[in-house]
């Protein structure tokens, strides 16, 4: 069977194959990537390059269903989900349609007392980009790393994950519609081998990784020896802090979105709910209720409040986790159980440190809980993780809520809400989490020569 193959998750059904890419087509793939850098777009201007990110993103709106329905297939997310995720998708490109141009407009430099002259930063491309992009948002990762970087003229090599070869067909057609040459976005069905020989090519100019750990380790080692800029978006285990609430129904109805949205598969989702003593109790009540309430069902239909995991393997992957955190000491509250891909929603409490679950990511409908007796220790605990991804704050209190952001580890904290992602807000994190960020102003301006010119 070959490497790149929708596999439907719901019944384990293999629905389409794909060619996995010869070497000569990875050959083919840098050369028209590297002309059209060269090329087409030194010859556009990045109002010609938004306009044609506009197309994208009708073109988006336009296919919905069918891009929707391809990533229930291939991933499992339920169609209303798949539905809003081509939604955001479509946003991000438009968002850079409108404000790229003027987000890469030069910047004037005041020059020190006494100097003469003028000086200003110009913004322009790097070249080729490499974007190897995971499963679990196929469309939504793919904009965020393609939308800024064709506005500012680097043409994209894109390598989706294995098991998402129909919607990256799909992504690639949308731009060959919307009118981009050859070679501007240009997808391939790369082994991991093939992907070190694109990250060594002198004309690559760069590489974007959302993924696992593992991967970032070994992509950011192979670009480094390459002296290539590299921008990792990696897991998370992000904290729910709850110290104050006029509202616990509310909170707690956050809470368990935050955890089984995307079928608790988002590298950003609350996964680690941290309460004080006082209100402890009741959310934990509350909290095991809600999560016995919801549960899996099939995809397609879109009636449950989350699907299937994404493949077989990432189900036995989430049971082996819960069965070690269990031999660790952790207790069970609600849930723990699958049927094939499906898995209930988990609540585990007593994890203490030692515990492999203390350290590691669960991706997939699993929360763990645990009681503090103040704000400074739960900002400790939040802290205590090797991530550094999002977070999420739940306080009636102004001054503490940015007393306490202040201190978090993380790339992104949200204050009394979740799922409030945006195409203006830069998303990324620290620590094992990675390094750089997509979208909004910073997204951007990772990989671009910001030039300094210097009149005299």
């Amino acid at each position: 069977m070959s490497k790149y193959a929708v596999i439907n998750p719901a019944t384990g059904e293999t629905v389409k194959e794909f060619p996995t890419a010869t070497d000569a087509d990875i050959a083919a793939a840098i050369d028209a990537a590297f002309a059209a850098s060269r090329n087409w777009a030194r010859s556009t201007t990045r109002e010609e390059r938004a306009a044609l990110i506009t197309r994208v993103a009708e073109l988006h709106r336009e296919r919905r269903q069918e891009l929707a329905e391809i990533i229930v297939r291939e991933m499992g997310k339920p169609i209303g989900d798949a539905l809003g995720e081509v939604d955001f998708s479509a946003d991000i490109y438009q968002y850079y349609a409108d404000n790229g141009p003027a987000l890469l407009a030069d910047e004037p430099v005041e020059l020190a007392e006494g100097s003469e002259g003028s000086a200003f930063i110009r913004k322009s491309a790097l070249g080729v980009l490499l974007g190897i992009m995971p499963w679990n948002f196929p469309y939504y990762q793919v904009s965020r790393f393609a939308g800024p970087n064709i506005v500012l003229g680097n043409t994209i090599i894109l390598k989706h994950a294995a098991q998402c070869p129909e919607s990256a067909a799909a992504i690639q057609q949308i731009f060959d519609d919307a009118g981009f040459p050859a070679g501007a976005y240009v997808n391939v069905y790369a082994t991991n081998e093939q992907v070190s020989t694109i990250i060594a090519d002198p004309r690559v100019a760069g590489v974007s990784l959302t993924g696992s750990e593992r991967a970032g380790a070994a992509v950011a080692e192979q670009a480094g020896r390459h002296l290539k800029k590299v921008v990792l978006e990696l897991g998370g285990s992000d904290p729910f802090i709850l110290l104050s609430t006029d509202d616990m129904d509310a909170t707690v109805e956050m809470a368990v979105n935050a955890r089984v949205d995307n079928s608790g598969q988002s590298c950003n989702g609350a996964k680690r709910f941290i309460v004080v003593d006082e209100l402890y109790d009741e959310f934990l009540e509350k909290f095991v209720a809600k999560m016995g309430e919801v549960g899996p069902g099939d995809p397609m239909a879109g009636e449950a409040a989350y699907g299937v995991l994404s493949s077989a393997q990432a189900a036995d992957n989430l049971a082996d986790q819960v069965e070690r955190a269990v031999a660790g000491g952790a207790e069970v509250l609600v849930g723990g159980t699958r049927e094939g891909t499906y898995f209930s929603a988990t609540v585990l409490a007593n994890v203490k440190k030692g515990n492999s679950a203390y350290y590691e990511e669960f991706f997939g409908p699993v929360a763990q809980v645990f009681k503090v007796a103040n704000e400074a220790e739960a900002i400790e605990l939040a802290n205590d993780t090797p991530f550094g991804l999002g977070s999420y704050l739940f306080t009636t209190d102004e001054e503490q809520a940015a007393r306490v952001a202040d201190q978090i580890d993380a790339g992104m904290v949200y204050v009394n809400c979740v799922l409030a992602d945006s195409p203006e807000l830069p998303f990324g994190g620290v620590k094992n989490s990675g390094s750089g960020r997509e979208l909004g102003t910073l997204g951007i301006d990772e990989f671009v020569n910001k030039k300094m010119i210097r009149i005299a």
